[in-house]
């Protein structure tokens, strides 16, 4: 990655999360640098970005983070493409049958459409509702 693509990388985490979600946390956590990106341009705007992080980091099996769509593209389907490559990149570069994420509580219902099943209670994450999903299969087929 070019040091002007994290940097267009790191605005609009920014932009999303400390600023639109009045989220002030450290988003630099140490796991961009063992962890693949997947960054989506509309022109020279990046519009999407999702992290795929590898087993034992975040979780013991395999995670997707940071997942975040610009204001300026929202309900245009780009969030909905976005994890459809992050599921199979993530699929493809680990070879996993699972992958849990930490999602914010009001995206259930969108992560739930990819096969995503929530575990657990609710918990704060930076003061924000989240609860950890999990995304199963027996074939190794993650997203198919």
């Amino acid at each position: 990655m070019t040091a002007l693509e994290w940097h267009r990388v790191l605005a609009l985490r920014a932009q999303v999360f400390v600023v639109e979600q009045n989220c002030p946390y450290q988003d630099p956590d140490g796991k961009d640098v063992v962890s693949y990106h997947i960054l989506m341009e509309s022109g020279e705007e990046l519009v999407a970005y999702a992290r795929l992080v590898p087993p034992g980091v975040s979780y013991s099996e395999a995670a997707i983070g940071r997942v975040v769509t610009s204001s300026s593209v929202r309900g245009m389907g780009w969030g909905k493409e976005l994890m459809q490559i992050a599921i199979e990149q993530t699929q493809k570069k680990f070879g996993v049958n699972q992958i849990c994420i930490s999602a914010q509580s009001y995206l259930l219902q969108f992560y739930q459409s990819f096969g995503f099943v929530a575990e657990g209670e609710e918990y704060l994450e930076d003061e924000i509702p989240h609860r950890k999903m999990r995304l199963y299969s027996s074939e190794g087929n993650l997203g198919e």
